[in-house]
């Protein structure tokens, strides 16, 4: 394998690990975003929904619990744990939202991610 080929290789196993992880504890309508060209922030975002604030801090624990161990990353941090409607862990390549369904909805950012970028927008 080249190095070329190692960093994409490495995001594609963490996103392995990361749904694994969401899917290990039941978390509903789990969606991968890629938003390489969209953002300089990561490359993939994940977002899955809990049925509960309980829900949602379990299965955020879970992600860097998987993380740490199976892949050996560290997370950059995570947010939320005061409310717990919404958390989000950073693994720098892929960042991972947690909601419950009331604050998804609310949210909503399956549509400001799935937009087109504002340069091929711009293009058309």
């Amino acid at each position: 394998m080249s190095e070329e080929n190692a960093p994409e290789t490495s995001r594609e196993a963490l996103l392995k690990i990361v749904i694994d992880a969401l899917e290990g504890l039941k978390a509903k309508d789990i969606k991968i975003i890629d938003v390489r060209g969209k953002t300089t922030v990561t490359d993939t975002m994940v977002i899955a929904t809990g049925t509960s604030t309980r829900h949602v801090k379990a299965l955020a624990d879970e992600v860097v619990y998987q993380a740490k161990h199976r892949a050996g990353v560290q997370p950059m941090g995570t947010e939320g744990e005061q409310a717990m409607d919404w958390m989000l862990v950073d693994l720098l390549d892929v960042v991972v939202h947690i909601f419950t369904q009331e604050t998804r909805d609310f949210y909503n950012l399956e549509k400001l991610w799935e937009a087109p970028a504002a340069d091929a927008a711009s293009s058309e």
